[in-house]
């Protein structure tokens, strides 16, 4: 585990130096280096803090995001995935997408970056969703052997990432809360 020297603000500061690198130069270019000059820190301090730069880039990555899904419980399935994806808007959404191009190769021939990835953002938030649509069937409003119950992270993630692809447009607010009405409800059978 880290150490918390830092206050939350210079932590904030670090955090978005290393987004602003990493939409620049992308995840291979980005160096501690880098990050300690733009910040005006030690090396030292960033290796004391976050093991390496894949801790760093992932919990950067993590602190940006606007709203955990462990935190939202609005008593629907639908209100909660609207709530996951209405909370940012859409220069968050641009910004989101220059992150993934970012990362997109280096996320696949990087291991540890991989490694980083899996254990410090998407397996919370894979709990967190998992929550929600257990929520969802405890209440009844999804049936226990809904098949696409796995499957609505990659609808998800799939929406977010298909759409710059077939439309050359980033995935916004307002796509998003079409796409979960459109497709992932009726998938789960609402």
């Amino acid at each position: 585990m880290r150490r918390t020297r830092l206050t939350p603000e210079r932590e904030a500061e670090l955090y978005e130096a290393v987004l602003d690198i990493l939409r620049e130069v992308g995840y291979d270019a980005l160096t501690m280096d880098a990050v300690a000059a733009r910040t005006h820190s030690s090396k030292a301090t960033l290796y004391r803090q976050w093991k390496g730069k894949p801790e760093l880039v992932v919990s950067a990555l993590r602190h940006k995001k606007p709203i955990k899904l462990a935190d939202i419980d609005t008593g629907s399935v639908r209100g909660d995935l609207q709530a996951m994806v209405c909370e940012a808007d859409d220069a968050q959404m641009e910004q989101d997408a220059a992150l993934m191009r970012g990362l997109g190769h280096a996320i696949h021939t990087n291991p540890d970056l991989h490694r980083a990835l899996r254990e410090l953002l998407i397996e919370p938030e894979m709990a967190g969703m998992e929550a929600m649509l257990r929520r969802a069937v405890d209440r009844g409003e999804i049936a226990a052997g809904t098949l696409a119950l796995d499957f609505v992270p990659h609808m998800m993630l799939g929406a977010f990432l298909t759409r710059p692809l077939v439309e050359d447009r980033n995935a916004d607010p307002v796509y998003l809360s079409r796409y979960i009405d459109a497709v992932v409800l009726p998938a789960l059978g609402l």
